[in-house]
């Protein structure tokens, strides 16, 4: 506040122009504002209210209040009211308000601000990208009370006005402003949505890039046309009325007047949208990438690809139907939440599929990067077109689309990462031959133009690798053998930039897991790929196994599904799928019973915990549903084009296909079958996980993938030798284990194999 002094040395003391006081005899005084009404009661207070007008210094309060409020009383009351921020004490000579109106919206924030605000010029300089409108910036900025100058050193900020976020001279100009450390204010006036923000502020802030990195990804689906036209940007047409236009001004113009004024304030740090259409606004929060190359450390994320993986004891927070967890979902969310934005966030947005009862409770998050770029011929191509989250509560299943939209964020090449030149022969036994991943069979090779005709993602055969060509290799962190070894960057991460080696391998999202912890990721990958080996070694080989009896798990969630399924018209059973590993794993399986088109679907779980494991069967399959429930008689209605699963939903039925029916001779399969034992911390599960792999030869190795920006711990977990869930025919488990077992008397021949790819 200020501080002045009257004719005897005393400041005025008045209420602040914001404030409007009302006595009301007999009860209180009350100070009136557009926020709301302060009641401060007491007949003293009715006594001094009345001359707290500004025009009178602590001398003439005591003087005039006297004798019916005794001098200490006044001092109190004046003292309490200054601390609570209600009073300005205002130098005498002070020059009176030209704008009244002004001073009170000023003194609102605080007198401290109202003091720079109205003591001395606020300057700006206006930088105009595009074909903005510099006369009505400047009338905008005078409007907020603002100064324009040219000169960069005599403003205290730059506003900074384009028509999109992405205009590659704003590169320059973030350049510019962390060379000399000015801060800078972005905003967008044109478009039915105004942005306005963030104010950059360089050494302290995100930059520019920061914001640009996350922009960009919300612009997927431009990228045919982008890639068409060579990199380039498409902006829409210009939507914009002469009053939305100055509406950006001006809020843009006003929020570079608090900045200089000293008002601070969150959304200065995220870009605010206020859309005309609906009068609504939203602030998405910024947060600054710590890998930026401009701004951050550009080695960080190469830093943790060279460091070991280390796990540490994890002890279980949550034990849910979805899985043990470090953290309970509610924390996840808390803390990363805020990545989800359609202009800053990491991902867009996570909705409600909103298709079948509420009890499905499932969320999607966005196109699935591992898919790789989205072309509109590919939108309803798959059942996995969109990142997405199950659960048996809404919060799980929200939580999880957040999860699984990171780690495939997580796993999409940023140029970042760490990688090196060489071919399978030139880097020796540092390198693991890809093979032993791929697993694809020669006769697959033979078959190419079969298998690709289809175009179907999960199904394309690449070329053979080759150990002679050059690649890019990336390091893998072996658990088993403490120490790193190189596989190809395009086995890896997604969207690899070696188109060469993306003629010979690809990245999947097998193995790929998040989790609020490390240890939870890694536990979450394991079980995701023994899970996938169990379901393999089922579906190709068409081998019938037992039935899980449902009822003898006791659980009232599993009770709901099923009774939510019978009111759809459908039947649910569940196999077991449980193979040499001993890790329960569980097929659950709904059929439509109300024509001859059964439109089955089906779902997988793998965990320690056979309950945990046929919860999670149950709530995949519930994910997949909505694909065939608005099917129709005439075989029409489904909501995905992918020419493998309508044939199968159209014509695939639990009669004509043994394997999906439980095997008649065993007995079915309750918690009593299954040897699992309770532990406490996720780091046993891992142990014990590990140990049965490696047991039988396999090695287990980790890449953490864990973005700096993001946060969520994020692995991609390779055990060569277990089988994909898609078609991956090579000779070896997928043969051997199912005669292993009993279930077969002699390996299936290639030519035996289930004709119909797995296609989830």
């Amino acid at each position: 506040m200020t501080t002045g002094r009257g004719t005897d040395g005393s400041a005025l003391i008045g209420f602040r122009r914001h404030l409007r006081p009302e006595i009301v005899p007999g009860d209180a005084v009350y100070l009136v504002s557009e926020h709301g009404v302060t009641a401060l009661p007491g007949a003293e207070m009715a006594a001094l209210a009345p001359l707290l007008d500004g025009t009178r210094d602590l001398p003439a309060l005591l003087r005039e209040t006297a004798p019916s409020v005794p001098p200490a009383q006044v001092g109190s009351l004046v003292g309490q009211l200054t601390r609570s921020g209600l009073l300005d004490h205002r130098h005498p000579d002070d020059t009176p308000a030209a704008d009244p109106a002004a001073e009170a919206y000023w003194e609102s924030i605080g007198s401290d601000v109202r003091r720079r605000a109205t003591a001395a010029p606020l300057s700006v300089r206006i930088v105009a990208l595009g074909e903005a409108d510099t006369t009505a910036l400047r009338l905008s900025c005078q409007g907020a009370g603002l100064t324009v100058v040219d000169d960069p050193g005599a403003a205290g900020i730059d506003l900074v006005v384009c028509e999109d976020y992405l205009d590659p001279r704003l590169a320059e100009l973030d350049r510019q402003r962390r060379a000399d450390a000015r801060p800078w204010l972005l905003a967008k006036p044109y478009g039915t949505t105004v942005w306005i923000g963030p104010v950059f502020r360089p050494g302290d802030s995100a930059c520019w890039h920061c914001l640009a990195h996350r922009v960009r990804t919300h612009r997927a689906a431009q990228s045919p046309v982008c890639h068409a036209l060579g990199g380039t940007s498409v902006l829409p047409p210009r939507a914009a009325l002469p009053a939305t236009v100055r509406l950006g001004l001006d809020l843009a113009a006003l929020e570079c007047a608090k900045w200089l004024a000293g008002h601070r304030h969150a959304a200065q740090d995220g870009v605010v949208t206020f859309d005309t259409l609906t009068l609504t606004s939203r602030t998405h929060r910024l947060t600054r990438r710590p890998q930026c190359p401009q701004c951050g450390d550009g080695s960080l994320t190469g830093r943790r690809a060279d460091a070991p993986v280390v796990l540490n004891s994890r002890p279980k927070a949550e034990r849910s139907g979805g899985g043990h967890r470090a953290l309970p979902a509610r924390e996840v969310w808390e803390r990363y939440a805020h990545l989800v934005s359609p202009v800053t966030g990491a991902i867009k947005e996570i909705r409600r599929d909103d298709r079948g009862p509420a009890l499905l409770n499932v969320y999607r998050a966005g196109h699935n990067l591992a898919l790789g770029p989205r072309r509109m011929a590919d939108l309803r191509t798959s059942l996995r077109q969109e990142s997405a989250g199950k659960g048996r509560t809404a919060l799980q299943a929200r939580v999880g689309a957040l999860c699984e939209g990171l780690e495939r964020i997580s796993g999409t090449w940023q140029g970042d990462e760490r990688w090196e030149r060489g071919t399978l022969r030139s880097l020796g036994d540092r390198a693991m031959d890809p093979r032993r991943l791929q697993l694809w069979h020669e006769r697959q090779f033979r078959e190419r133009r079969a298998w690709n005709a289809g175009g179907h993602p999960f199904h394309m055969v690449p070329e053979p690798f080759d150990r002679d060509a050059e690649l890019s290799w990336s390091p893998v962190w072996s658990l088993t053998r403490g120490r790193h070894v190189l596989l190809p960057s395009a086995l890896l991460y997604y969207d690899v930039p070696d188109a060469d080696a993306r003629r010979m391998v690809r990245a999947d999202s097998n193995g790929c897991a998040a989790g609020g912890t490390l240890e939870d990721a890694v536990l979450q990958g394991l079980l995701e790929l023994v899970e996938r080996d169990a379901v393999a070694l089922w579906w190709y080989n068409r081998t019938r196994q037992p039935a899980v009896d449902v009822t003898a798990f006791a659980d009232p969630w599993t009770d709901r599904v099923r009774e939510m399924h019978r009111e759809l018209g459908r039947e649910v059973w569940v196999l077991d799928l449980t193979a040499d590993l001993g890790v329960p794993v569980m097929a659950a399986l709904s059929r439509r019973t109300d024509r001859p088109a059964e439109d089955i679907v089906f779902g997988f779980g793998a965990h320690l915990d056979p309950a945990v494991a046929l919860s999670r069967a149950l709530s995949e399959m519930n994910q997949l549903l909505p694909a065939v429930l608005d099917t129709r008689p005439d075989g029409t209605g489904y909501a995905c084009s992918d020419q493998v699963a309508l044939h199968w939903w159209r014509t695939a039925t639990r009669e004509s296909l043994p394997y999906l029916d439980p095997h008649p001779a065993e007995a079915p399969r309750t918690p009593a079958h299954y040897a699992h034992r309770p532990t406490d911390d996720l780091l046993d599960d891992v142990g014990e996980l590990r140990r049965r792999l490696e047991g039988r030869g396999m090695e287990v190795l980790v890449l953490d993938q864990t973005r700096p920006d993001l946060g969520l711990p994020v692995v991609r977990v390779i055990v060569p030798g277990l089988r994909h869930f898609w078609p991956r025919l090579a000779p070896g488990r997928l043969y051997d284990v199912p005669v292993a077992l009993g279930r077969l008397d002699g390996p299936r021949a290639y030519e035996d194999l289930n004709p119909v790819p797995l296609f989830v």
